[in-house]
């Protein structure tokens, strides 16, 4: 799936909520995608219903080859979602608060850097991680938490995320600091069950959270790994050193036991709030997901030596600019 290629059949799955103008997005990548010989996409909106999943689908059994999806984490991770099982692309514009995955591969928030990424044909097979129960198979591509985390965003409002952006996260958790732990235990793979009062568990396929810090050191979302992080502070004073930590980015982490794995069942002894990708899902006593390796297609820069993952992005701008200028 390499190589930049024309007569790529493509559709647009995006987020009316996350766009200041729909209008201006559609003519700008269709310049684009004519002067690279691509047909017009096809563009499908989300809803409240579906966020994305159907739409994807949709799009690919109509023919597509390529999947736009513009929106924040939750629209990538359903539009992902219904790519898995094909050889279809998922190509990311990123457009909401958190862009978590986006910020981890490198990708560019800026339109025209990303329709260029797209074009140009780079490909990389991405992890996703399963949430396992209920009828729906559920994924993620970024992180799925029980606890604090889903407490935090639960708590963030959306006018407040337009106005200053990621560190609204931090005014939702600051009215969580206070609350007490919950009694988990937590199983990888086939190893014994730890027991432990904890304040929040993260299940993640990536390492970066918001604000670029890095959780886990090793985590890659191609190796076919999990990586779990068990936050047990008990007083603000042990959140304080938590972060610290974290944000010097060396040395031993506080009140943090990190594993690496491939399947994971947390159960709680009451219900939880729950959150994948960002987005709050209903709460429940467990939280059970294993990895899917290599689950889909992602758009990737293609970088100029093929054993180098890094990329110029203001120079993938600059190409994409001379693709929607008149």
């Amino acid at each position: 799936m390499e190589g930049r290629r024309s007569g790529v059949r493509s559709a647009v799955v995006f987020n009316p909520a996350k766009l200041d103008d729909p209008d201006d997005l559609r003519v700008v990548l269709e310049k684009a995608l004519a002067k690279a010989g691509w047909p017009a996409p096809e563009w499908h909106e989300t809803t409240r219903e579906d966020p994305g999943r159907g739409q994807s689908r949709a799009a690919v059994d109509a023919g597509a080859d390529v999947v736009f999806a513009c929106g924040g984490d939750g629209t990538i991770m359903a539009c992902a979602s219904g790519l898995v099982g094909t050889e279809a692309a998922l190509a990311v514009l990123p457009s909401g608060t958190g862009n978590l995955l986006a910020a981890n591969l490198g990708l560019s928030g800026d339109l025209a850097a990303g329709i260029a990424v797209a074009i140009e044909g780079g490909r990389r097979r991405l992890d996703l991680g399963l949430l396992k129960g209920g009828d729906e198979k559920r994924y993620f591509t970024v992180m799925a938490g029980m606890g604090f985390d889903a407490q935090m965003l639960g708590s963030t409002s959306e006018t407040t995320k337009a106005r200053i952006g990621w560190p609204a996260y931090i005014v939702g958790g600051l009215k969580h600091l206070r609350d007490g732990p919950m009694r988990i235990s937590v199983r990888i793979d086939d190893r014994p069950p730890m027991r432990r009062r904890a304040r929040s568990v993260l299940i993640a396929n990536v390492g970066r959270l918001q604000g670029g810090v890095r959780l886990f050191k090793e985590a890659e979302p191609d190796d076919g790994w999990l990586d779990i992080a068990i936050l047990t502070p008990r007083t603000v004073g042990h959140w304080a050193a938590l972060g610290w930590a974290v944000l010097r980015r060396r040395g031993r982490v506080p009140r943090m036991e990190t594993y690496r794995g491939h399947r994971i069942q947390v159960s709680s002894n009451r219900p939880q709030p729950r959150e994948l990708d960002g987005d709050v899902i209903e709460a429940g006593r467990t939280l059970q997901v294993e990895v899917q390796p290599r689950a889909i297609w992602l758009c990737v820069p293609r970088p100029e030596d093929s054993d180098d993952l890094t990329y110029d992005v203001d120079a993938a701008s600059e190409r994409g600019e001379r693709l929607v200028q008149q």
